[in-house]
């Protein structure tokens, strides 16, 4: 017996060795992290809402890090694009997802054969979470919730919503609100945010639904007018605009979220570093300032607590997807 115990140690004692010394190369792979460049995707197009508050927060990066952040837009197919390319990226940190509630929730559901899974990244932690809010033309006679869905109901099919892209938040909220009080609204996509916004600005369409940051100023400058915004409590930006809840749909809040991942497998060390260094950045008086002016005033989480968010959301939106019965794209 002893001569086995004093093999398997033998053994023992050179897998041991390799475990520590991974964990010592991983932590000082964190603590020099980055010696190059690094990539931020942001899987949607740039002046939209996803990139300026990217972009604030990559900038800063930058600034602590002496390196480099290099923010590249790959927009298309609800965000899944630039989500599939982090996917396949070297687990390294130096290629990062500023991942989404389309393409890292809504899109597991909606879209058909969707290159990825939850499991493919690794959560670094949640930046915001601002709500969605429901706009239309000021020339339109709805002042209201209730107005906007009396007419509805009036006139089934014949009043239009813009929207970004099929598979967004904006798009599944509306759908939401349709299952909810049955009402036949025609939904008319385009290809990213700021084109519905711009068709319905022009009164092109009298209605549009996208994230607060995106609407805030049309609305402050009465090009746009806010009817409710879904979130738990009425935010400063716009005071006066109730929100759904007060607008007679209980319980109805949806806040987009946007939030920092990287590939799978990448060191655990290496996470916590990012962790870190990005809720320090949310710190910065300034930052915080420029995030809640936008409507998403910083949602800071565990890495372990951004998971579990994100899970829950893949569940709540693959719900919505088949009681509204949504069909796959």
């Amino acid at each position: 017996m002893r001569v086995a115990n004093s093999a398997g140690r033998q053994w023992m004692f050179p897998i041991a060795a390799a475990v520590c010394f991974s964990a010592a190369g991983a932590q000082v792979q964190a603590q020099t992290f980055p010696v190059k460049p690094v990539r931020y995707v942001i899987p949607f197009p740039g002046g939209s809402g996803n990139d300026i508050v990217g972009r604030l927060i990559m900038e800063r990066l930058t600034r602590m890090w002496g390196q480099q952040v290099v923010v590249d837009n790959r927009a298309g197919a609800s965000g899944t694009i630039g989500a599939a390319f982090v996917a396949k990226s070297a687990p390294d940190g130096y290629t990062l997802l500023h991942c989404n509630i389309a393409p890292n929730a809504i899109s597991l559901s909606m879209i058909k054969n969707v290159p990825y899974q939850h499991s493919d990244f690794a959560p670094i932690t949640r930046i915001g979470m601002p709500p969605n809010v429901i706009v239309v033309h000021p020339s339109t006679p709805f002042k209201t919730i209730k107005d906007l869905v009396a007419n509805a109901k009036a006139n089934p099919g014949k009043l239009s919503y813009a929207s970004g892209t099929v598979g967004t938040s904006p798009h599944l909220t509306m759908e939401w609100l349709k299952l909810r009080l049955k009402i036949d609204i025609v939904h008319v996509p385009y290809k990213n945010a700021a084109q519905g916004t711009t068709d319905v600005i022009a009164g092109q369409l009298p209605i549009n639904i996208t994230n607060l940051p995106f609407l805030v100023a049309p609305v402050q400058a009465g090009r746009l007018r806010a009817l409710g915004v879904a979130s738990a409590n009425r935010v400063p930006q716009l005071p006066d605009v109730p929100t759904m809840n007060e607008s007679g749909v209980p319980g109805f809040e949806v806040n987009s979220w946007y939030g920092v991942c990287a590939p799978a497998g990448t060191p655990t060390a290496l996470l916590d570093r990012l962790n870190a260094d990005i809720h320090k950045v949310m710190q910065i008086p300034e930052v915080e300032k420029r995030l809640t002016e936008l409507g998403m005033p910083p949602a800071p989480t565990t890495r372990d607590e951004f998971d579990k968010f994100m899970r829950a959301q893949i569940d709540q939106w693959a719900q919505v997807i088949r009681d509204a019965k949504i069909p796959k794209i």
